[in-house]
């Protein structure tokens, strides 16, 4: 029987970053079995002193941290040492190394990624932008898009808008609908704007389009969950992506967050051209 770890995930910040490198890692382990256990905004000794007294009395563990404050995190890792615990730090390294080469000292500032600038505040604009655009809702002003997602029923449209949203980029999501044309605007916007079409499996839509009647109690036609009319609906929204030359993204066996860099990389493309 495999151990099961406990990993102890120690920031200084919200733990955001370190749990994203995390899953990361996990990923790569088929039989690592865990529980993760978050101390976020862990920024004094005494802090470090529970954390240490509570790992003392468990058993494989495990500690991953971002402290950016020099002598807290080697605090940390005499704490460790100490009492023979595992103890890796995430992003030391790198920061160093990036000092190094910039020439530069790191200002070591907890939270520094979470600053209220202009990028932060651009991020929210984003968001509301993307959250007003949602479904074809608003379409006047398509042109002010970052991205355009368009896509048939249950696409991953709406998850995909919002994880762009939240990496700053203006997304407004259009649904195609059978027998009706697309917007002229959607058309007149693509011309300028990073445009993209996603299409999924036949069968894995019709699964998603049955579960989603189910959950949410919505009467829809029958035609809405029949393979035979999703085939023949995902093919003319092919043509139409080719008709108009927007890039395809197939998203049946990719994540959101996969489907969202496959998008941004056609995007940087595009600006370059």
């Amino acid at each position: 029987m495999n151990k099961i770890y406990q990993v102890y995930q120690v920031s200084d910040s919200t733990g955001e970053t370190l749990d994203r490198i995390f899953l990361a890692i996990k990923a790569q382990f088929s039989n690592f079995e865990c529980s993760t256990i978050h101390y976020s905004f862990t920024r004094t000794e005494n802090q470090i002193d529970k954390i240490i007294e509570k790992c003392k009395k468990e058993k494989n563990i495990i500690i991953l941290y971002t402290i950016v404050d020099e002598p807290l995190a080697k605090y940390l890792e005499t704490g460790c040492k100490n009492n023979k615990i595992p103890c890796f730090e995430v992003l030391g390294n790198l920061i160093s190394d990036f000092a190094k080469l910039l020439k530069q000292r790191a200002s070591h500032k907890p939270s520094g990624q979470h600053a209220l600038d202009e990028e932060y505040y651009n991020r929210i604009e984003a968001v509301q932008f993307t959250m007003s655009h949602d479904d074809g809702k608003i379409i006047k002003d398509l042109d002010k898009s970052d991205i355009i997602l368009v896509g048939v029923s249950r696409t991953s449209k709406t998850p995909t808008s919002i994880y762009l949203a939240n990496r700053g980029y203006r997304t407004a999501n259009i649904p195609i609908i059978p027998g009706k044309n697309l917007p002229k605007e959607v058309i007149n916007s693509s011309k300028k704007t990073c445009t993209v079409g996603l299409i999924c499996d036949p069968a894995r839509l019709s699964d998603v389009r049955k579960n989603r009647i189910q959950s949410m109690h919505e009467d829809r036609p029958v035609t809405y969950t029949n393979e035979s009319k999703i085939k023949i609906e995902l093919e003319n929204s092919k043509n139409l992506f080719r008709k108009n030359n927007w890039p395809i993204i197939d998203v049946t066996r990719k994540s959101v967050e996969e489907t969202a860099a496959a998008i941004i990389k056609i995007s940087d493309i595009m600006k370059t051209k």
